[in-house]
């Protein structure tokens, strides 16, 4: 401020050479004060050239300030009401304690005894989720009810006035996997077990089958996941039903993920007045600044809308907030470790204490130091509660080496490099007070409930693998890790110690008891055109207008009118709003017809009028992919003018390319050094990328990818959870992959990218044997015994005699070069009864139709059967050891022209049970002749299960 002369802000940042021709954007806040300033100035100066200055005035003429925010609610002077107030003796057990807290007083009545949309903002560790249990026990109360009133009504009428029941549902839509996870857990031992509500888990991690989510009572998923699974809500009666969306930690709404909640609601709201039946909305969050906008969106009326101050907690908080000079982030996060184990032992001597730092690697930095700290002492505070008998068996079953090296000394770390049980085993030390101290990731707070009486933030920064740089956890992370501290339970207060870099102490000290406004991020990275992409596919958006209209359910609208400044408005009269949102819908359009998603005819003047949704768009929609990703394939694999590229096939590891290159892998993380770790490994590969490309995400998925049909080891922990995380998206991509291949006629590449999707199941390389995929196979020498013996294939394997191949592959009594224990036989034969034997037959027939010419048309239609026989598997499992998590059947039915490489039709079939029946329609040719194309039978689970048979097509 040059009025003033005070630095509100400063940092350094370093230009990557890599980047060196790219626009960066640098984020940070600044205060403004009434009457605004003349201006502010930026520099931008270097550290190494003498006179590299730039100077950058920044005026405030056209700045609009947003409308002051208005007061938070009351916290009222109630008695606190008991839980016989839910007169209800079942559900009076779900709760532990007698008597609800003043803020569950306050919200009781409107949250059990109405169905209005509601807001409640309150701080962490305040219970706002008994908020949403209770008006889950109003949804269970209603179905009640109303299941018993049909019964009554359908025994005393008759069959042809009988009431069908429809069982009304919530759904619970939390930010993040862990806190879902933890959300599920909670609610089945509650819900579940005691009032027989089912309680069904919809993440990355968990895909029910239909029928299951068609009879569950609660589904608990994530913003993506309901995305996705409602963009289909006139085929899914179960999104119908959905009578209670409970959002979690809703103040998210201005992070990476809030677009996704406010294509939600959009729909949500849109989805009830298509079907008439209302659907109530309940947002819990913070403390907001603007709560009034965030209830006016969800259509809260004010007697719903309670956000209580920040200081409102059942359990005091004391903050201590403390700067660290130093530029570079390593020293400065090494010099907080003697501070932090002095305020364990000034605060919480004796009592829990959760120290959260920003990476994996400090976890383990951070133990160790305050071990040696604790060994330097000469009255050292005891963080282990726990004999020597005890502790050995507890470090008997520890996987992870860092955490067995510090348990000792009553610390944990708790990161989600951890496998599952050492995640578990942790938490359980913790919360049961065998361990002092837990050393986490700001993860943790969200996730897993472990309060503590201290919480100590080390570091308000984080790696931003995208921008290279270290940037600032969002306030709501940081207000989220110092909710953990304080137990309702056990402590009268809670302390929490923030340290932070020394030019943010100032900042802290005043916002993190003054919210931020929650503001909108639909406008950022590229994200709307893909959501209205959704909607054209939908049908919900068919004009410019519909667009246009579509804008105005968002928050985003809500927000612009409120403060137009920050999305780049300067003046909100309607007619520059509406030439605004106009010009957002114009700029979304032009880029999905950029990429083949949709086609929009326009008029005179160039403006769309009419938009139409294409092939690529409705695959994009369907698979939940950026159009940019579609339009990679579409280019790559789709219909080409090259006659060509129908007869051959793109290799498999092209393809791979292909998939790696998918928009939805640019946010793989490649932290700090690990383009050295992908160098190495790509020493290992089949396949090695450029060495200029080693700090890619692309390069990085396509190295695990690599690595998994390898079946070799991977260098860190960290890449295990990675290459979990790419799998998830592969299964959705490489089907999207098939169809855009499938769309263009291109019956080789088809095959070949359901060959991909066999090596992703299996992790086997596609010119691997497909005997591989059995245990033991590997070993030296069985495939020598088993090919000698003319068994070449995992079917011949499978079709032959348990006695053969026992005889084949067992030992004779002493050790033979790749003989198979008598265990190890048998595992594999077990292994045997996963395989289907699947068997298909077809018949062929002619249909005709007449066209608008009154002409008539013939097709060909293949009546196909598929059945289980009954030596193999006869449900839908599947046997995949080296895949993340379960998995079910997946079939293709082919029919193509093999001689030029045409795709004439093809069909995704799920074979449930013993039979599946479908048929394919195909077009005849167009010329007298015989014919002979071939109907193919493709896993897309298993390698070396394919079928194939001729058809024979006599055209007169």
């Amino acid at each position: 401020d040059p009025a003033n002369h005070h630095i509100y802000h400063s940092e350094l940042w370093m230009l990557e050479k890599k980047d060196h021709k790219d626009m960066q954007t640098l984020n940070f806040t600044i205060p403004v004060f009434e009457p605004l300033p003349e201006q502010y100035i930026v520099h931008a100066i270097n550290d190494r050239w003498l006179g590299s200055v730039q100077v950058m005035p920044i005026t405030f003429k056209h700045l609009i300030l947003p409308e002051k925010f208005p007061p938070h609610s009351d916290l009222l002077d109630l008695q606190p009401l008991a839980i016989q107030a839910l007169h209800n003796k079942e559900y009076e057990k779900i709760f532990k304690y007698s008597h609800f807290n003043p803020i569950q007083t306050q919200i009781f009545w409107t949250m059990f005894h109405t169905d209005k949309c509601s807001l409640v903002g309150a701080p962490t560790g305040s219970g706002k989720t008994v908020a949403a249990e209770l008006a889950i026990l109003r949804v269970v109360d209603k179905n009640r009810s109303n299941e018993r009133a049909i019964r009554e009504w359908n025994q005393t009428h008759g069959a042809d006035e009988r009431k069908k029941f429809v069982k009304e549902k919530v759904v619970y839509i939390g930010p993040m996997k862990a806190l879902v996870h933890e959300r599920v857990k909670d609610w089945k031992r509650r819900f579940q077990d005691r009032l027989k509500v089912s309680i069904v888990e919809l993440t990355g991690e968990a895909s029910p089958s239909p029928a299951i989510l068609h009879g569950a009572d609660i589904l608990c998923t994530t913003p993506e996941k309901w995305d996705g699974t409602s963009r289909q809500w006139h085929a899914r009666d179960y999104v119908r039903a959905t009578s209670l969306i409970i959002f979690d930690e809703i103040h998210l709404l201005g992070q990476d993920r809030g677009p996704i909640l406010e294509v939600i609601v959009s729909r949500m709201r849109y989805i009830a007045t298509q079907t008439g039946r209302a659907t109530r909305l309940l947002g819990l969050s913070t403390a907001l600044a603007n709560a009034s906008d965030l209830g006016d969106w969800l259509g809260v009326e004010r007697s719903a809308l309670f956000n209580f101050r920040p200081s409102v907690r059942p359990v005091p908080l004391e903050t201590h907030v403390q700067g660290f000079p130093g530029q570079h982030y390593c020293p400065r996060m090494a010099t907080m470790n003697k501070p932090t184990y002095t305020s364990i032992c000034t605060y919480s001597r004796n009592k829990p204490v959760l120290v959260f730092v920003a990476s994996r690697r400090q976890t383990r930095l951070t133990a160790q130091d305050l071990i040696s700290l604790s060994n330097a002492d000469e009255n050292p505070p005891q963080f282990m509660n726990m004999k020597d008998l005890q502790l050995q068996k507890v470090l008997d079953v520890v996987k992870d080496s860092a955490l067995r090296d510090v348990i000792p000394f009553g610390i944990g770390i708790h990161h989600a490099g951890l496998n599952g049980r050492d995640r578990t085993l942790v938490e359980q030390l913790f919360l049961t007070g065998k361990i002092q101290v837990l050393v986490c990731t700001a993860t943790l707070a969200w996730g897993v409930n472990l309060p503590a009486h201290l919480v100590v933030i080390k570091g308000t920064e984080y790696y931003d693998a995208k921008t290279k740089r270290y940037v600032d956890f969002p306030i709501t992370d940081v207000l989220q890790m110092m909710g953990r501290a304080g137990r309702p339970q056990f402590d009268n207060e809670g302390k929490a110690c923030v340290f932070v870099h020394a030019p943010k102490k100032n900042f802290y000290k005043k916002f993190l008891y003054s919210p931020f406004p929650v503001e909108s991020a639909l406008l950022q990275e590229d994200i709307l055109p893909d959501h209205v992409n959704a909607e054209i596919a939908a049908g919900t958006i068919v004009h410019m207008q519909d667009g246009v209209d579509y804008l105005t359910w968002t928050f985003f609208y809500r927000r612009l009118l409120r403060n137009p400044s920050f999305y780049g408005l300067e003046e909100a009269t309607p007619k520059k709003v509406a030439e605004f949102l106009s010009e957002i819908m114009e700029n979304c359009c032009e880029e999905l017809e950029e990429s083949g998603c949709i086609e929009v005819e326009r008029d005179d003047h160039g403006k769309p009028l009419e938009i139409y949704a294409c092939t690529a768009g409705r695959i994009a929609a369907y698979y939940y992919l950026s159009h940019k990703t579609i339009s990679l394939f579409s280019s790559k694999l789709g219909e080409t003018e090259d006659e060509t590229a129908y007869a051959s096939a793109i290799p498999v590891h092209e393809l791979l390319d292909i998939l790696c290159g998918a928009e939805e892998y640019e946010q793989l993380p490649v932290r700090h050094n690990e383009d050295l770790i992908n160098s190495d490994i790509a020493a290992n590969v089949r396949y090695p990328p450029p060495e200029y490309a080693m700090d890619d995400p692309h390069t990085k998925a396509a190295l695990l990818f690599m690595h998994h049909f390898s079946r070799l080891a991977l260098p860190i922990s960290d890449y295990y959870t990675d290459l979990k995380s790419i799998i998830d998206n592969a299964v959705r991509i490489i089907q999207a992959m098939v169809d855009v291949a499938s769309n263009g006629g291109r019956l080789f590449t088809a095959l070949n990218c359901m060959h991909l999707m066999q090596m992703l199941v299996q992790a086997r390389w596609a010119d691997d044997s497909s005997i591989l995929c059995l245990p033991f196979t590997e070993r030296k020498g069985v495939m020598d015994r088993l090919v000698s013996s003319g068994l070449v294939s995992l079917a011949q394997v499978l079709n032959s005699s348990v006695d053969k191949l026992q005889h084949l592959l067992c030992e004779n009594g002493k050790y033979q070069r790749g003989a198979l224990t008598r265990k190890q036989f048998v595992t594999m034969v077990d292994v045997f009864k996963f395989y289907p034997d699947m068997h298909m037959v077809y018949k062929m027939r002619r249909t005709s139709e007449t066209t608008e010419e009154g002409e008539k048309e013939e097709t060909g239609v293949l009546d196909i059967t598929l059945r289980r026989g009954p030596k193999g598997c006869q449900t839908d499992d599947v046997y995949s050891p080296k895949y993340p998590k379960k998995m079910r059947e997946l079939w293709w039915i082919v029919l193509g022209d093999a001689t030029c490489g045409d795709l004439l039709a093809t069909k995704r079939v799920n074979v449930n049970g013993k039979v599946a029946r479908t048929s394919l329609t195909f077009d005849l040719p167009e010329e007298a002749g015989d014919y002979t194309y071939y109907l193919y039978l493709i896993s897309g689970t298993y390698m070396g299960l394919d079928q194939q048979l001729p058809v024979h097509v006599t055209q007169e």
